[in-house]
């Protein structure tokens, strides 16, 4: 679904003096911080709305032909510096306070309580307790700026949130639902209908240091293949759409030995999908998992999430052997998708992954 961040214009974006009228170019100033913000904002997965209950800036002074000059001028230096907004949202007719159509009434915002979007997963910045209100009625998340909160630490607490995301995956084979969150070590929960499977996944998220929900069923009746492959196809899915443009983040990681076996895993989240595996099992099954699997898995998860992926490893017992691979992907997985705080860099000489 579609999420969209709504942003309150005057107090929030440009600063409003003391008249609450801009009414000339000379007042148009911009709040601290609210360019570079906004930047960051606009690069990340939302629709990016501008909504205000002011019918321009100083009605007084700029005839509505005009268009009023200074939202022009607002507009014209964001769109310089990167950012364009998908819609304006525009109380032109004042109604009076308490009406529907006016903030924090949701009037306005019809077409986002179409269902088309994820207003749980979506956010309304603005400085007044109406538009903490307005994010309230909405269903949305909402930020309010003052001297407490600034620009910068709302734009890294929405770009970490959105580094969580849920997938569902449904076939004539299986029934997937997985949620990951990169940012977060926390209580993960996995049910494929496969024991072993689980206890591997569930090391992936304990070592990898991130969130992981699954839940899938599958036509475990026919056989095991199904069930394997999608969980590594959504699983792949989940996390190249949680690293979302991949800005800041580490994108290469490595290694791991575990007992008498030892496993190395290279990988770079570089959007190509080259794949190498080097390992072999003497079982044809660890717990209820075949071991040809493994392979499967691995190839559908670095495929699914942008990864080129190399895997290599050798030991006598074949129950460590599946785990120090399990393991070692995910310590892989950690120090790729780390991400310093307030690092937007895309980290590629080429400038684009």
């Amino acid at each position: 679904m579609k999420k969209v961040i709504v942003v309150d214009r005057d107090g929030t974006i440009i600063r409003e003096p003391a008249d609450e009228q801009v009414d000339s170019l000379e007042k148009l100033s911009f709040v601290p911080g609210a360019i570079s913000a906004l930047k960051i904002l606009r690069q990340m997965d939302y629709e990016l709305v501008l909504a205000t209950n002011q019918d321009g800036l100083g009605t007084a002074s700029f005839p509505e032909e005009d268009f009023w000059p200074a939202q022009n001028k607002m507009l014209e230096t964001l769109s310089g510096e990167g950012v364009t907004f998908d819609d304006i949202l525009i109380d032109r007719h004042f109604p009076q306070d308490g009406s529907p159509d006016r903030k924090p009434g949701t009037g306005m915002f019809g077409h986002y309580l179409s269902g088309e979007y994820d207003l749980s997963a979506s956010y309304v910045i603005g400085d007044r307790d109406s538009d903490l209100q307005l994010a309230a009625n909405l269903g949305a998340k909402g930020f309010r700026l003052d001297g407490e909160t600034s620009w910068a630490e709302i734009a890294e607490t929405i770009r970490r949130e959105e580094r969580r995301t849920v997938i569902t995956r449904k076939t004539g084979e299986t029934d997937i639902e997985i949620m990951v969150d990169l940012d977060r070590s926390g209580e993960s929960s996995i049910d494929t209908g496969l024991k072993f499977f689980d206890h591997m996944l569930d090391q992936i998220a304990h070592h990898g240091g991130i969130t992981l929900r699954i839940k899938c069923t599958g036509d475990l009746e026919v056989d095991e293949h199904h069930t394997i492959e999608d969980v590594g196809i959504a699983f792949g899915n989940a996390v190249a759409r949680a690293l979302g443009d991949k800005r800041g983040i580490d994108r290469y990681g490595f290694a791991l030995p575990m007992d008498e076996s030892r496993a190395l895993v290279l990988m770079d989240f570089s959007g190509r999908t080259d794949f190498a595996w080097k390992a072999e099992f003497t079982r044809e099954y660890v717990g209820d998992v075949p071991t040809e699997m493994f392979r499967h898995f691995f190839q559908s998860l670095g495929t699914a999430s942008g990864c080129n992926l190399r895997i290599e490893a050798a030991g006598e017992n074949n129950h460590h052997l599946a785990e120090s691979i399990f393991k070692a992907y995910a310590r892989a997985l950690k120090m790729a998708i780390r991400r310093e705080p307030f690092n937007y860099e895309l980290p590629s000489s080429k400038g684009v992954l």
